[in-house]
């Protein structure tokens, strides 16, 4: 019998043979999701700079006397981001694996000279950033791609011991909370949030049995609920997303205005650049409330809109996860959609009053410089797979496909 197997068997491939996988390669679907995937990013990126411009112009002029210091900024960041994205899009899978501790060790030592007194840069009681004037990078958003990357390599080599917790959760679970805890200590629980689900879901997509991994689920909630009852700001602020109506000017101030901006812009909004909560109604508009000013510069209509791209991007990276060339390149996959999905309905959900405030930016949407340029980086490794997906999932004329399925497995 002949069997056609996974591409992550092969040393070599014979002409014949990569002719008959490409036969059952569904017309296009490479094609489609790659520019479905581009179209989704670049959208939401060019809506990022309008808003941006629209969001941050009273707060800009009483800055600097010009409404485009801030837009500035992020069209600068795009353009770094863009030269990120073609670097990931561009560079084989294999060398970012090759390096997976080097990426990871790099973003550690980040984390940790933030800490120091003197090198990090505090503001707003928060110590998150590295650099000076106005080249300043946020380490956390580099430890969401370097643990993806270091957590998909162990997962993907480990893939034959997956029922031995020993060998698979528990030094996944040890580099999450060593990565967390300092992520914690800036304080910035909202990326460790982030963070921890998409290791979670990373964890789920490799087959790790669903015992250990619920058990390990409830434990971090009941550690998450922890972090908030016994913080007096983080308690305070749950409290507060109960009840916002409590104290409308003060505590309640952002969820209050959110819903003030959202309830203006009616069905199709006030239009482009007339906002009112910019002026001072809702504080940070421009960043974590950018999608409050969508709201009511473009209605529910343009609000849908937003939420719809980030559901296509979604669906399409989960497609593009399912269609992966081998396990490492799956496990990236899904990694980078379960974070950016996340993040993005953490953001909106905040916005919303459906969710607690957690201080985390909309993808490609919120003003920020390290946000934005890591992003587009994993846009970037997303395409980078969704343009190589597997081929010859089936079995050639005549053959039993049980054994290369089995093999596939086995190759994890």
């Amino acid at each position: 019998m002949t069997t056609v197997t996974h591409p992550a068997l092969r040393g070599h491939t014979s002409h014949r043979a990569l002719s008959r996988r490409r036969r059952f390669v569904l017309p296009g679907t490479a094609t489609g999701s790659f520019w479905l995937l581009a179209a989704v990013v670049t959208v939401l990126n060019m809506i990022g700079l309008v808003m941006v411009m629209s969001a941050s112009s009273v707060i800009s002029v009483r800055e600097s006397g010009a409404p485009w210091a801030y837009v500035q900024k992020q069209a600068m960041w795009s353009v770094v981001g863009a030269f990120a994205l073609f670097a990931t899009l561009s560079i084989s899978i294999d060398f970012w694996r090759r390096h997976v501790r080097l990426w990871l060790g790099a973003t550690v030592a980040m984390l940790v000279a933030v800490l120091v007194p003197g090198v990090g840069i505090t503001v707003n009681g928060a110590t998150r950033w590295l650099g000076a004037g106005p080249l300043q990078v946020q380490p956390s958003e580099f430890a969401k791609f370097a643990l993806l990357l270091f957590v998909a390599d162990l997962l993907a080599r480990r893939s034959d011991h997956l029922d031995d917790w020993r060998w698979t959760m528990a030094p996944v679970l040890a580099y999450l909370v060593g990565v967390t805890g300092l992520i914690m200590l800036q304080p910035n629980l909202g990326t460790a949030i982030i963070i921890a689900a998409m290791v979670l879901v990373m964890l789920l997509a490799a087959g790790v049995p669903l015992a250990p991994l619920g058990v390990t689920t409830a434990v971090g909630v009941a550690i998450t609920s922890a972090f908030v009852a016994f913080t007096p700001f983080r308690r305070a602020r749950f409290l507060r997303f109960l009840n916002p109506m409590g104290d409308p000017l003060g505590s309640g101030l952002q969820n209050v205005q959110s819903l003030v901006a959202m309830a203006n812009g009616g069905l199709f909004g006030r239009g482009l650049g007339r906002s009112t909560v910019k002026w001072g109604y809702l504080p940070y508009a421009w960043t974590d409330f950018i999608f409050a000013v969508i709201g009511e510069e473009f209605g529910l209509v343009g609000a849908v809109v937003v939420v719809l791209l980030f559901l296509t991007l979604a669906a399409v990276g989960a497609w593009v996860a399912a269609q992966a060339q081998d396990r490492f390149s799956m496990l990236v996959a899904i990694g980078i959609t379960a974070w950016l999905t996340v993040q993005a309905f953490m953001n909106i959900g905040a916005v919303l009053s459906i969710m607690p405030i957690t201080g985390v930016p909309l993808p490609f949407v919120s003003f920020g410089g390290s946000s934005l340029m890591v992003n587009l980086a994993a846009m970037g490794m997303l395409l980078n797979i969704a343009r190589h997906p597997v081929s010859g999932r089936r079995p050639a004329r005549g053959g039993s496909g049980s054994g290369g399925r089995r093999a596939a497995r086995a190759a994890g």
